[in-house]
């Protein structure tokens, strides 16, 4: 600038009009005339040039404030602007679908009515012919069609996790878009043909999106040929499905959630129901003159142990106790069958000896492989003092006698449910002021916090502390205080108490 504004003023810096004025010092009057005019014409000359200039530096300044362009409007070149509806509509019609669909999603949380909604507003939105939804099953790792608009045949079809545009999605996860299938077969090598050839469907353009929903991928949408003569989908399609793809796998997810939810309050309803059942084969305690009192408490909702006792007149009780191998609905179903023969076959014949090759015959019978029943059958008989016992592998009971010692019934066959027909001897033992302990492995191998098992030992020391509570009292003010010392239950526990008098 510093050049220019020089050139310009050069004329001025070398003083013309001092020039002019030696030559009319020195030159005639009729000169005079020439040199004024010389001299007004530098002078216009440089007056022009100056208010060129300082309209150039007053224009640089003007532009280099901040909003200058605005306020020298002669200057401002002309901007082009866009049609307010072009700039404005594709991000306002993507935040309109989806909450449309979040909308559509929010009425309902059926699974079904989900996908089904899930479908309509994509094939609409994305103007396709037709469209899938896929979502993945973990365990068998394959694609399962679930949901589907316009092609026929492929409920509950599957796929490999690797195969197709869907494996590819779900690969990359992102949206892609097969342009024409039919073009070059090179070039879209991961399309999966056999979807037409189990559909009689004719495949153009495919737009595939992987459905994620807290970063974790569910499943794929997969829409098939757009509704255009070319019937091929574009990158905008392609961008649109993406956007679509993100409420609606937060839509399913959700709905799949609920109706696990649904389905596991379902079974738990039942389980709770079995658990009753179960409690209602259970013999109840009676009054405080009744010698024999029992408890049972599982360790989940159903319980894999049993007990009962009744009168059987003259003086003698009868009693069972059994003990289920392994935990969960199994393991009570079987014990619910073990039970019932029980109960069913004590009522016509109490031999402790018969029961027990009856009831290990039946369970033969049925019974899944690895399983088993332990149990241990008596009778009381009040009038002689003394006990009948039959065990098919059950824990040994303890005896108390009158004195403070212990000492165990040991006797025992093979657990029901190993070899049919198998002969369970009886055993008498005397009964006279003693009181006997039957109870499954759960007391015994129930552990503190140390890892420490209760034990035998253990028990007994429990036992002799409450033994001089009543009866019907007795069982639970004990298991009360061996959970209150910290033990913790991973198996049904069970006692039956008989006291001899």
């Amino acid at each position: 600038m510093s050049k220019i504004i020089k050139k310009l003023f050069g004329a001025l810096v070398e003083k013309p009009w001092e020039e002019n004025q030696v030559n009319i010092d020195n030159q005639h009057v009729g000169s005079t005339f020439k040199g004024v005019s010389s001299y007004v014409s530098a002078v216009i000359v440089i007056f022009g040039v100056s208010t060129v200039l300082f309209s150039l530096i007053v224009t640089a300044y003007l532009y280099s404030i901040p909003g200058g362009q605005d306020t020298m409007f002669l200057f401002k070149p002309k901007k082009i602007e866009e049609p307010k509806a072009q700039v404005e509509s594709k991000a306002d019609i993507d935040l309109e679908i989806i909450m449309k669909m979040n909308q559509e999603f929010a009425s309902s949380l059926d699974l079904d009515d989900t996908l089904n909604t899930a479908l309509k507003v994509i094939i609409e939105r994305i103007n396709a012919q037709a469209a899938n939804i896929f979502l993945i099953n973990e365990k068998k790792k394959k694609f399962e069609c679930i949901a589907s608009l316009h092609q026929n045949y492929l409920d509950e079809y599957e796929l490999d996790l690797k195969d197709g545009v869907m494996g590819k999605a779900v690969e990359q996860k992102k949206c892609i878009r097969v342009g024409n299938v039919r073009k070059d077969v090179r070039e879209i090598a991961e399309f999966y043909f056999d979807l037409d050839n189990k559909t009689n469907f004719t495949t153009y353009s495919v737009l595939c999106s992987p459905l994620i929903a807290a970063n974790e991928c569910i499943g794929v949408i997969h829409c098939l040929n757009k509704k255009t003569d070319d019937k091929l989908f574009i990158e905008d399609d392609r961008k649109l499905l993406e956007t679509l793809s993100a409420p609606a796998a937060l839509a399913i997810r959700n709905a799949k959630m609920a109706k696990e939810m649904v389905e596991k309050n379902k079974i738990q309803k039942e389980v709770e129901i079995v658990g009753e059942i179960q409690k209602s084969l259970l013999s109840k305690n009676k009054d405080k003159e009744f010698p024999i009192s029992g408890i049972n408490i599982p360790a989940k909702v159903v319980s894999g142990d049993f007990y009962n006792f009744s009168d059987l007149g003259d003086g003698k009780y009868g009693f069972g106790v059994a003990d289920v191998s392994g935990k969960g609905i199994k393991s009570s179903l079987l014990m619910s069958k073990a039970s019932s023969l029980y109960r069913c076959l004590s009522k016509t014949n109490f031999s402790a000896s018969d029961l027990l090759f009856q009831l290990n015959n039946e369970i033969c019978e049925t019974i899944s492989r690895g399983m088993f029943v332990t149990m241990l059958i008596g009778i009381y008989d009040s009038n002689k003092k003394e006990l009948l016992l039959s065990s098919a592998g059950h824990e040994p009971p303890l005896i108390l006698a009158a004195d403070g010692t212990f000492s165990n019934f040991s006797e025992a066959g093979p657990p029901l449910g190993i070899m049919p027909k198998t002969k369970y001897p009886e055993h008498t033992i005397p009964f006279d002021n003693s009181s006997m302990y039957i109870f499954t492995d759960g007391i015994t191998e129930i552990k503190n916090p140390s890892g420490e098992m209760l034990g035998s030992e253990g028990f007994e020391s429990y036992i002799k502390k409450y033994q001089s509570t009543a009866i019907n009292d007795r069982l639970k003010t004990m298991i009360d205080d061996i959970l209150g010392a910290g033990h913790i239950q991973k198996d049904d526990l069970t006692i039956v108490a008989i006291d001899g008098k």
